[in-house]
């Protein structure tokens, strides 16, 4: 997956080009779309900082290999993004999530 593929399936899905992360809390990981988007004014990040995020996002999904679970997390969401409340995927990375725990 390419970062905008990567942009592709979340604007598809909302509307809206938001902004992800992926976080670690405890011993798991997760994929979360985050409620600020790159058409907002207020967002802040350029177009070209933007989409060098989502290349360094998607070239670690992609390494792990959960582009799947992404795809079907996003397009199985049933809310969108709000202040305050991100849209949470948890990855299952299974025997390689002790690599990422450290």
């Amino acid at each position: 997956m390419t970062g905008k593929e990567l942009q592709a399936l979340i604007f598809n899905k909302w509307g809206c080009s938001y902004d992800v992360q992926i976080l670690r809390i405890k011993d798991r990981i997760y994929f979360q779309v985050m409620w600020k988007y790159l058409e907002q004014s207020s967002f802040p990040l350029s177009r070209e900082e933007y989409d060098a995020h989502l290349e360094q996002i998607a070239s670690y999904i992609t390494g792990w290999g959960v582009i799947n679970q992404i795809q079907v997390g996003i397009l199985e969401a049933k809310n969108r993004p709000r202040l305050g409340k991100a849209v949470s995927i948890f990855l299952d990375l299974g025997d390689r999530t002790s690599e990422w725990i450290l």
